[in-house]
């Protein structure tokens, strides 16, 4: 697809069961409908159609996208998590489908917002509030935020969790795994399961505004004092279950530091890429989702605001020990602890085939090869993610059965993966190296 996507808009939040079943059901059926309408045509002209090529016009991909991002809660999670996770292996029309539900979503009209305010606030809430702007400052697939200001003025930024999203996670995700399955797109060695279990256990998560507020807490205090990242303070009042409330924070987006100095690009990419491996290695404790969404910029301080800790997981010692181990062998060029290490993190499996293992291995060394040879890295050189895009594309071609991976280890892939792409949009150079070397 190479049209735009629409303009976001308020637009209702269905939040009963029945009635989002009924949406997707929706969504099947008209596909269905589309298809055996060009397949008549087709035939008619005397030419015999395959289902991918009915199945995977624009007008087919843009309702899907469209429908996705109307339900929001688990049809756009499982689009992120399919995209991010399987992107380079999926057919192009379907990867730009699930890459749409990574940006805004519509967002709630007043009338429904209200309602949610006065489920979760005490009555009279609106006396206690400077004008409440109903459009929100940002809007995704869990829930919107909107910047309010108190009678006291206090400068808050609210997070108010779209109706239904919680009670309708299991049907969701079920309903969505029959339509994707039904499909055929996926390579047929993607096991869907685990995404779908993983859809589940993180929406479960994300939906918890409580478990979300403690995440917070807890990384203020990791972070307290330090002059390189804000995080903000929980407004514990005017929050609940539903609702996060925290101090807003003056800021800009933090691609906007594109057009900054080479100097502070850089800075802003080590210090992204050393707080990632503090979580790693010294807190214990990651913020998965490398949003570019969830990391803002302050100009005038430089100083980088911390957003969104939904995501957060805790990261086992031994899965800790593993990446110790796996990058101490890549820096020593040890080809042989490599392999045991990426073997310990599931990133090699004992049943694929050995072109298949052998192949995967020396991906993981070209990379670790690249890290090891440069002080400074060029994260804006495409040369290396083009290169193993491509072997990726092939293995899955030759029947590579993608192995099982542990979920954190899934996780922690996604936000190195997540971090690097940031450090390139921003064109920094990173001393990589050294960093590693300090923790390894």
């Amino acid at each position: 697809m190479t049209d735009d996507p629409p303009p976001v808009r308020p637009l209702a939040v269905p939040a009963r069961r029945l009635s989002r079943a009924r949406r997707i059901g929706g969504l099947a059926g008209g596909l269905l409908g589309n298809i055996a309408w060009n397949g008549a045509a087709e035939l008619s002209r005397g030419r015999r159609p395959r289902f991918n090529d009915l199945l995977m016009t624009p007008g087919n991909m843009r309702r899907v996208a469209d429908e996705l991002a109307h339900m929001r809660g688990a049809a756009m999670k499982l689009g992120q998590l399919i995209s991010m996770d399987a992107g380079d292996v999926m057919p192009k029309e379907l990867a730009d489908v699930f890459a749409r539900l990574r940006a805004d979503a519509h967002f709630m009209p007043p009338a429904q917002l209200k309602k949610v305010l006065d489920a979760n606030w005490p009555k009279g809430w609106i006396q206690q509030f400077e004008p409440f702007d109903t459009r929100p400052i940002a809007a995704a697939s869990i829930g919107q935020v909107h910047r309010v200001r108190t009678r006291e003025g206090r400068d808050l930024a609210v997070k108010v969790q779209y109706p239904g999203v919680a009670d309708s996670i299991e049907s969701d995700v079920a309903n969505l795994g029959l339509l994707v399955r039904a499909s055929g797109l996926l390579p047929k060695s993607f096991d869907l399961a685990p995404y779908l279990e993983e859809a589940r256990a993180q929406l479960r998560d994300e939906t918890d505004y409580d478990r979300e507020a403690r995440a917070l807490v807890r990384f203020a205090q990791l972070l307290d004092g330090e002059s390189a990242f804000a995080v903000p303070e929980l407004a514990a009042e005017w929050s609940g279950p539903s609702i996060l409330a925290m101090s807003f924070m003056d800021s800009v987006p933090v691609e906007d530091a594109q057009t900054a100095p080479q100097e502070e690009r850089d800075r802003i990419a080590r210090r992204l890429v050393s707080l990632t491996l503090r979580e790693l290695f010294e807190f214990g404790v990651m913020q998965t989702d490398p949003n570019y969404a969830n990391y803002r910029y302050q100009p005038e301080t430089g100083r980088i605001v911390l957003l969104d800790f939904g995501a957060t997981m805790d990261i086992a010692p031994e899965i800790t020990a593993l990446y110790r181990r796996l990058l101490r062998a890549g820096l020593r060029d040890d080809s042989d602890a490599l392999e045991a290490a990426a073997s310990g993190l599931g990133l090699l499996s004992p049943d694929m085939a050995e072109r298949h293992r052998a192949k995967l291995l020396s991906m993981i060394e070209e990379v670790m090869r690249s890290v090891r040879e440069t002080d400074m890295y060029e994260c804006a050189d495409p040369s290396l993610p083009q290169r193993l895009q491509a072997e990726g594309m092939a293995l899955a071609e030759d029947g590579l059965a993608p192995p099982q991976v542990p979920m954190q280890v899934l996780f922690i892939q996604r936000k190195l993966g997540g971090i690097y792409s940031l450090a390139a949009r921003l064109r920094a150079r990173v001393p990589i190296r050294s960093l590693l070397e300090a923790w390894v």
